[in-house]
């Protein structure tokens, strides 16, 4: 059986002994059905993991913290994925990807084709949710550093402040410019910000504005891929090109 990765907020140390929060042990003593003495993995999102002994399995369980393991899966290419926010579980799903994928950290984004309203109180709830599913992503590939999923902003201010990055990519299905064109005239990146539209894309508008802020275009074949798909099919294709795929 398949020993069970388990993320935990609070940093951890070998030869200690620690309680889980109740979405942990919910899942570990109703869903997975473990008794005592079952063996865990849990890191803390800093890096590395440690093995582990589930010692207590009641409403808070306990669990006995071993020997560190330092284990390093995070891509060799620094990904930022910059993305307009899509309705229904659509943007839940690229969450997920991203990070199996091995992005750094995600940026959320409000665009002029973004259909979802959120502020105040309803936003802070729906950001919580993303880094959970950025953590359960984590504890099923095996990551060990949770990626950040950030606070969404407006994407004309994300333009002001973006940079930083060795390239700068904006999903654009009416250039052709290609990956090996970029490398061939700027050298092999080790950081790549990643920016991808809603549903209907970015406007034209939006793209220009991108382009003024030192965004290289980037096409991924003669197909509109949907917007749950574009993201996936770039990420895959940096980490092939320049990352750990």
């Amino acid at each position: 059986m398949r020993v069970p990765r388990i993320y935990s907020p609070e940093p951890l140390s070998g030869s200690s002994e620690v309680e889980l929060d109740e979405n942990a042990s919910r899942h570990l003593v109703k869903v997975l059905r473990l008794q005592a003495g079952r063996p865990l993995v849990l890191f803390d999102g800093r890096g590395g993991e440690y093995e582990a002994e589930l010692v207590g399995a009641g409403k808070r369980a306990r669990v006995r913290v071993g020997a560190f393991r330092d284990e390093n899966r995070e891509s060799s290419l620094a990904l930022t994925l910059a993305i307009g926010i899509s309705r229904g579980d659509r943007f839940d799903w690229v969450i997920q990807k991203a990070t199996e994928l091995g992005v750094a950290r995600i940026q959320p984004l409000f665009t002029e084709r973004c259909e979802v309203k959120l502020s105040g109180e309803r936003l802070q709830k729906k950001l919580g949710h993303w880094r959970q599913i950025a953590i359960s992503a984590c504890e099923q590939c095996a990551r060990n550093r949770v990626p950040e999923v950030l606070e969404p902003r407006k994407l004309p201010q994300f333009l002001e402040e973006a940079g930083g990055e060795d390239f700068k990519l904006v999903l654009h299905h009416r250039t052709e410019v290609s990956l090996r064109q970029l490398e061939a005239e700027r050298g092999r990146p080790e950081s790549v910000l990643l920016l991808v539209g809603p549903e209907g894309g970015l406007s034209a508008t939006e793209i220009e504005a991108a382009l003024q802020r030192d965004f290289a275009p980037l096409r991924l074949g003669p197909r509109v891929l949907r917007t749950e798909t574009a993201p996936v099919a770039a990420l895959s294709v940096l980490q092939y090109q320049w990352g750990d795929l």
